[in-house]
């Protein structure tokens, strides 16, 4: 082992070859080979070592080897095992005192030969201890030898790659000088140098011979480092200063790196807002911090998670707050104020058209009379005479615009006339003069005093025989509609659809109506209103027809309509021309929107697509967790599932429905789900807007469901899908057939009817036990008949003991088909013996009835 000690550096080598002992070494000698055979040895030393301070006593390590006992065991004296011996008892149990003198003599001699050699014993012990020392001491020597010949060996081989480094650099810095000399100085340097030509420099130059050391290395200089580009230039002979070794630049590194990140940066306070539920990176990002300092703050809490997991506001603020930033709590609905509701100046509201709801029971004349009105022959394009989509138009009486929303009368669409309802300044409520007030002209007036709409009573038909005007008023005093005639402030008109009579007096009346409401609105702002209708078509995508209740809407803004935005691409009013604008209280179709929103959704124009990407995100999210909680409770596991299935023995019978337009399809799914019972019910699988598609016939097929199309077809692929699949497909264009059908096909799922059908009794006069056969009861037939084959229960004590079937019918020894009442038979029952005289037979039949919804 040797010490070497070189600037400030103090290193402790000790060579690979050391000998294990108890003390493990602490340090080694690394050797490392680089390109060109250069190569360096690195110290690996522990970093709990401790050095010395220079002038501390060194302890030598001659005391860490010596200071282990040799591990040959000490030879035990052998004096405590030759005591005299004791005394030992004889047979008669008396010990004896008295030895002879040959016997004391022999002892002693005994004892003074085991002393001898105990003696000897250990001298031979101190001269192996002295010997095994002098062995340690030689081997320890030859090992500081080599150590030390090979530090030699190393420092030699590293000076002359240090040498041969420097001539090399030195060379590169004369190389520039020599290129730059220009060829007069070339041409006086050779004349001034006959003998030497200008290559015998250059060559020296590239190639020098190696430099030798002018003095021998010495113990300070053999640990030499890796040379450096700045130790190389700054002298050119062979004494240039220790380098630092490679660990030691490793270690200033690393502490230079620790020192930057641990560097104590001015903390900038934040105000961060946080919504009901954000990622551990959104919030990162909003703190300005690393989204790794988040997530290590929550491992120091016990929870392991990612930057992309979801946390509460609750304990996003706690993490902010910790970080040293402020809070602000919002909710995600924020998302929405400013949205609707936009308060008007007074000064900017000018007046608008009233929008007018026609409302009553079905076949009233709603749609012709708003046909008779607009000239048109809107009642013609419905299946059926039956007006089953929302309409909205426009018309102009005396330089007025009114504008009219006809809705369907029947009880399938109440969720949409309550939408047409709550959009309306005034309601017509149709009542036709021969039928008077029937289900849902009760249902429209119910949702126009809901929505605090006045009222016109417009009574249709006058022109047939069997009118009846003043019935009608009489009846609507039931329901607290009173119209002027009869001491009220409601208007009524009467008129004729079909004559045309008194139209002209209705529309003065809804005039009159609207100028004592005193309607107005602002044009000059961000349009709001309410989609009445929406369809998918085929050659324009998504068309919704929206009624604008405030503000102007033009091509190129950007609504949000419900779950869906779009940017307008045209605008089309009623009569199928394109406009430029729509003022308030005017209805256009919008095409250009993302997708087909809901009927009643109300729109409204926002500034940007981010916004209303935002918005229509929240409310999709919203729409899907609502989807969640509905259908919670319905989901579980198999077991679950089969238990309930046990239990309620409900049936489902699947449908597929695709519809022209959202309002049908919405109205087909309120009236199937009230024809479903405690067993069977229409499960709807899906239900669209748009013609029939080859999914529509894959998620029928997996499904086993049956496919309803209203006013729409299926395409050629998708025909063939079903035909393949073996799917059928319904085509319907009244809601009348579609609801009667399924309601058939439903009934079909109900289990028959299990009725029971008296037929007589029968009294037990004697029992027989017949061999081979069994017990027979003797009996009479009291009332009605028996049948073989029916039904039967024994009947003891007025308790019935038995139910089953008869197994033999006889009269007298002739199997008979069946027995009157007054005579006598012989009965054996199926399976059952025990019988006994006095028993009644009551016989009945059973039969399954179908059942119907």
């Amino acid at each position: 082992m040797s010490d070497t000690k070189s600037g400030d550096d103090k290193t402790l080598t000790v060579n690979k070859k050391t000998t294990l002992t108890l003390k493990r070494p602490e340090q080694g000698t690394i050797r490392q080979n680089f390109p060109h055979g250069r190569t360096n040895a690195v110290v690996v030393e522990t970093k709990k070592r401790k050095f010395e301070m220079p002038g501390a006593t060194k302890r030598e390590p001659v005391q860490v080897v010596t200071a282990f006992k040799p591990k040959t065991p000490q030879p035990q004296p052998q004096v405590q095992l030759r005591e005299t011996p004791r005394p030992q008892p004889d047979r008669s149990g008396m010990v004896l005192n008295q030895l002879s003198t040959e016997e004391l003599d022999a002892r002693r001699r005994a004892l003074e030969g085991s002393k001898a050699r105990e003696n000897e014993e250990r001298v031979r012990a101190a001269e192996e201890a002295k010997r095994r020392t002098a062995e340690e001491e030689r081997r320890k020597r030859e090992r500081e030898d080599s150590a030390r010949r090979q530090a030699e060996e190393e420092a030699r081989i590293k000076a002359e790659a240090e040498a041969r480094a420097r001539a090399e650099e030195a060379a590169k810095r004369r190389a520039p000088q020599l290129d730059t000399r220009t060829q007069t100085e070339d041409e006086e340097e050779s004349e001034r140098r006959p003998a030497r030509t200008v290559a015998g420099p250059v060559k020296r130059l590239v190639k020098p011979e190696p430099a030798r050391p002018a003095r021998t290395k010495g113990e300070a200089d053999r640990r030499q480092g890796k040379l450096t580009l700045s130790t190389a230039t700054s002298s050119e002979d062979g004494d240039t200063a220790r380098a630092r070794s490679i660990a030691s630049m490793r270690r200033r590194q690393e502490k230079f790196k620790r020192a930057m990140y641990q560097e104590q940066r001015e903390k900038i306070s934040r105000e961060v807002t946080l919504p009901e539920t954000i990622t551990i990176a959104d919030l990162a990002n909003r703190m300005s911090e690393r989204a790794v300092d988040i997530v290590k703050f929550f491992m120091k809490q016990g929870q392991i998670l990612k930057p992309g997991d979801v946390i509460d506001a609750d304990t996003a603020e706690l993490v902010a707050s910790e970080f040293g930033h402020t809070v602000k709590r919002v909710a995600e609905s924020d998302i929405e104020e400013g949205l609707f509701n936009i308060p008007d100046r007074p000064e900017d509201l000018v007046s608008r058209p009233p929008v007018v709801t026609i409302m009553g029971h079905v076949d009233h004349g709603k749609t012709s009379l708003l046909d008779a009105i607009r000239n048109a022959n809107v009642v013609a394009g419905e299946a059926g005479g039956i007006t089953q989509h929302i309409g909205a138009y426009q018309v102009e009486k005396n330089g007025q615009k009114i504008t009219f929303i006809d809705t369907p009368g029947h009880a399938a669409f109440t969720a949409m006339r309550a939408r047409g309802a709550q959009a309306t300044d005034i309601a017509v409520l149709v009542v036709a003069a021969d039928d008077a007030v029937m289900p849902q002209t009760v249902e429209s007036i119910n949702h126009a005093k809901a929505a605090n709409v006045p009222m016109i009573v417009a009574i249709n038909k006058i022109d047939k025989p069997q009118a009846n005007p003043q019935k009608v008023r009489t009846e609507l005093l039931r329901h607290e509609v009173v119209v002027e005639e009869m001491g009220g402030d409601t208007l009524d008109v009467e008129v004729s659809a079909t004559k045309g009579t008194n139209l002209d007096k209705l529309l003065e009346a809804i005039l009159l109506q609207a100028e004592v409401l005193d309607l107005k609105a602002n044009p000059d702002r961000t349009s709001e209103g309410v989609v009445i209708e929406a369809k998918l078509d085929k050659g324009r995508g998504p068309v919704a027809t929206v009624l604008v209740q405030t503000g102007t809407l033009m091509p190129g803004d950007i609504i949000v309509a419900g779950n869906e935005w779009g940017r307008v691409r045209a605008l089309v009013n009623d009569r199928g021309e394109h406009v430029d604008e729509a003022p308030p209280a005017m209805p256009v179709e919008v095409l250009g929107l993302q997708g087909t929103p809901q009927a009643g959704d109300r729109f409204a124009v926002v500034n940007n697509e981010a916004r209303a990407r935002e918005i229509t995100e929240y409310r999709q999210r919203l729409a899907r967790e609502k989807a969640v909680a509905r259908h919670a409770g319905q989901r579980g596991s198999l077991e679950q599932m089969m238990s309930q299935l046990q239990t309620s023995g409900l049936k489902e019978f699947p449908l597929v429905i695709k519809g022209d337009v959202q309002g049908s399809i919405e109205a087909i799914s309120a009236a199937l789900d009230k024809l479903g019972t405690d067993e069977v019910k229409a499960r709807i699988i899906h239900a669209g807007a748009g013609a029939i598609t080859e999914s529509d016939v894959s998620l029928a097929e997996t499904s086993g469901a049956a496919i309803i199309g209203f006013n729409v077809h299926a395409n050629t692929q998708a025909r063939t899908a079903a035909e393949q699949a073996g799917i059928e497909i319904r085509y319907y264009n009244i809601i009348y057939n579609l609801v009667d059908d399924v309601k058939a096909a439903m009934s079909g799922l109900l289990s028959p009817e299990r009725r029971e059908t008296f037929l007589g009794n029968a009294e037990i006069l004697e029992v027989f036990n017949i061999t081979k056969v069994g017990k027979v009861a003797g009996c009479r037939v009291t009332e009605g008949k028996v049948e073989r084959g029916a039904g039967v229960r024994l009947i003891r004590d007025n308790v019935v003991i038995h139910e089953g079937t008869l197994k033999t019918l006889k009269r007298f020894k002739d199997e008979v088909a069946e027995v009157p009442a007054g005579q006598e038979c012989g009965m054996a029952f199926a399976n059952y013996e025990d019988i006994r005289a006095g028993d009644v037979i009551e016989c009945y039949r059973v039969e399954m009835v179908s059942r119907t919804l």
